[in-house]
């Protein structure tokens, strides 16, 4: 699932203290580290929801499918619409994610029905099925504090058994590309993050490399 990167229409909460552009630019780079750990996975076949129009940086071998619904919920459940076998679903925002991360979560799909990645800020960063559910959405608040806890709720109720993969922190505000940024050097996202923090106000703290 993810945005084209274009100013004004993707991470609106870095503003400020980033520019509409230097948002985009942001989400850019967290996109194209998220498709090359995809990329470098063992997924035999990668779909790609967008809103927006291609660009450059969609890298070859992509399915891509228009996001379709109103509602973001609408937007994930109408991802699934193909008859998909064993599925990872993630988003644009958790660029520190490896391939060996998403490996490992798809490996759990062996022996669960369902997988869920818990975020920082209590939603969600993955979602894995074994077998495509229309209706694993239904009733599950997004953009909310308890919308992964929801969402468990919401598997356990379809009769699934859930296993739970490490939690991380996706980026919504200039505090988490900060904290992410830390944990991932030598991601485009780092170093874009490096970039912009020093044409910013020195209240704005540089990421340190851990």
């Amino acid at each position: 699932m993810a945005k084209a990167p274009v100013a004004g229409r993707v991470k609106t909460r870095l503003q400020p203290p980033l520019t509409p552009q230097q948002a985009a630019d942001v989400a850019a780079a967290a996109l194209h580290d998220t498709l090359a750990a995809a990329d470098a996975s063992g997924a035999t076949d990668r779909v790609l929801a967008l809103d927006g129009a291609v660009g450059l940086w969609l890298t070859a071998g992509w399915r891509v499918i228009p996001q379709r619904g109103e509602t973001f919920a609408e937007r994930l459940s109408a991802a699934w619409g193909d008859d998909l076998g064993p599925t990872l679903q993630i988003g644009m925002d958790t660029p520190q994610v490896s391939a060996l991360q998403l490996d490992e979560a798809m490996a759990r799909l062996q022996d669960h029905d369902c997988v869920l990645g818990p975020a920082s800020d209590g939603g969600w960063w993955a979602l894995g099925l074994r077998t495509a559910s229309p209706t694993a959405f239904d009733g599950v608040p997004m953009s909310s504090p308890d919308t992964c806890a929801h969402q468990l709720r919401r598997l356990v109720e379809l009769g699934l058994s859930p296993a739970l993969i490490k939690v991380v922190t996706d980026v919504d505000t200039w505090e988490d590309a900060l904290e992410v940024a830390a944990t991932a050097p030598g991601t485009q996202f780092a170093t874009m993050i490096a970039h912009l923090s020093d044409a910013l106000p020195s209240d704005y703290a540089r990421p340190r490399t851990r």
